[in-house]
């Protein structure tokens, strides 16, 4: 697949929409503020330690998107 822009942030954002999960619901999830959810959520690129806690949080494999984009 053709690597294109892949905004992290926007794509986890996506994901809870898609499962109604809100930025306070994931917060507690992952164990942080919601302000600090909000900026997790701006940024292009995260920690992959914070993505594993994510990923686990929404049981979906974020890992898995970003290779499917063509950045592994």
């Amino acid at each position: 697949m053709q690597q294109e822009n892949f905004h992290i942030g926007q794509h986890i954002r996506e994901v809870m929409h898609k499962q109604g999960v809100t930025v306070t619901a994931l917060a507690e999830r992952i164990n942080t503020t919601r302000t600090n959810m909000h900026k997790i959520l701006k940024k292009e690129n995260i920690d992959i330690e914070l993505l594993k806690s994510i990923s686990k949080a929404l049981q979906h494999d974020f890992f898995k998107d970003i290779s499917d984009h063509g950045l592994l």
